[in-house]
């Protein structure tokens, strides 16, 4: 069996949500299925980590697909051409978007609707193309998966598309976040804050991970208890981002406001493990994967109690509405100050990520691939 894997979002050293998922799949799926033959479709040259076993061929397709147009061009054109001529079983797109001309059967994981829900937070023309192909992706796909019980609600309510096409597959575990020993700890705060405590933010700077109200609910948290805390964001800085600077430089205590931008892995999962505890206050998600990350590495959750965050936490985290920052800024007080809800919140993560596996989820998109390319006996 012949499959093909669009792998546009496997990129060195710049994995975020799509391109965590599309890793941890393929590395499960090519090594437990080394029977099958799989082609990894690249937009630009690729590093050679990302070919996880010898059953992987990867492939270079033009132009770069990195702009709404070039999308078009990159599926309708170079993608559609590349499975005409290779003739697959089965053709896997990872990032919600597909090729409507493809004449094979065709697997879409589809991780959220946030254009859907919040157009304004992309760029103009990406909303218009998302709007405009999404609904007819879903519905030229012969299967879709997506990662969270929320998100299959929202495609089924907005897209009309029938229970029984979507599968949920959760995000697993990333590897790497750990409890950190105290001088661990120690070193990471003494270098990073010095010394102090403090609370992250762990992701994309996007607009939709509502960082300025973070900033905002951080200010009446340090009015409000008088505390040395530092807040330390870590992620890249994506579009649209002039409302955060605004709010920024009108803080009180903007001196207590660390921001690192990108880091690698290694570094993140140690200002994870060092912090007092994550704030992920985003107002949408699909899913969530920094809250998984501050479980494995035993740090308390604050997360919004809207989306797909609470299906994540379970009662693993404290749950706030993201548009109130009183509220958010009085669990921040609350975590402090009490250090048994501390404790259980630590403990119920421990069990809260044990419900997500990457292993269990790509059987879970296994049994789906078997039926999309089982061949039925001829009468």
């Amino acid at each position: 069996m012949k499959i093909v894997v669009n792998t546009r979002f496997l990129l060195k050293d710049k994995l975020e949500g799509i391109g965590v998922f599309s890793k941890n799949f393929l590395i499960n799926l090519v090594k437990s299925h080394p029977e099958y033959e799989y082609i990894f479709l690249f937009d630009r040259n690729f590093d050679e980590s990302f070919i996880f076993s010898e059953n992987v061929k990867g492939v270079v397709l033009y132009p770069s697909a990195r702009h709404p147009f070039l999308w078009y061009l990159w599926f309708e054109h170079a993608v559609a051409s590349f499975l005409q001529n290779n003739k697959p079983d089965l053709f896997i797109s990872l990032d919600g978007q597909l090729s409507l001309k493809a004449n094979c059967k065709t697997l879409l994981v589809i991780h959220d609707l946030a254009f859907e829900n919040y157009p304004k937070d992309i760029p103009w023309l990406a909303s218009k193309y998302y709007k405009w192909f999404t609904p007819k992706f879903a519905n030229k796909a012969s299967h879709i998966i997506t990662v969270s019980d929320f998100s299959k609600q929202d495609i089924i309510k907005r897209y009309k598309i029938n229970d029984s096409k979507i599968t949920v597959a959760y995000n697993g575990l990333s590897d790497g976040f750990r409890p950190l020993s105290v001088d661990e700890m120690k070193e990471v705060k003494e270098s990073l804050t010095l010394g102090k405590e403090y609370f992250i933010y762990l992701g994309s700077v996007h607009p939709r991970k509502n960082i300025p109200n973070l900033l905002r609910a951080f200010d009446k948290f340090k009015i409000k208890s008088g505390s040395d805390f530092k807040l330390v964001i870590v992620g890249k800085n994506f579009f649209k981002n002039q409302e955060l600077l605004s709010v920024y430089n009108s803080m009180q205590f903007k001196s207590d406001v660390v921001f690192k931008g990108r880091v690698d892995d290694e570094q993140a999962q140690k200002y994870l493990g060092s912090a007092f505890a994550l704030i992920y206050i985003s107002y949408f998600e699909g899913f969530g994967i920094p809250i998984l990350e501050a479980f494995s590495s035993q740090v308390p959750v604050i997360t919004s109690n809207v989306s797909s965050m609470p299906e994540v936490a379970g009662d693993a985290a404290l749950l706030v509405n993201p548009f109130d920052l009183d509220e958010v800024a009085d669990a921040m007080i609350q975590l402090i100050e009490n250090q048994d809800l501390k404790q259980i919140l630590i403990e119920n993560g421990t069990m809260q990520k044990n419900k997500f596996s990457w292993i269990v989820s790509t059987e879970k998109i296994w049994k789906e691939i078997e039926k999309l390319t089982s061949k039925k006996p001829k009468n």
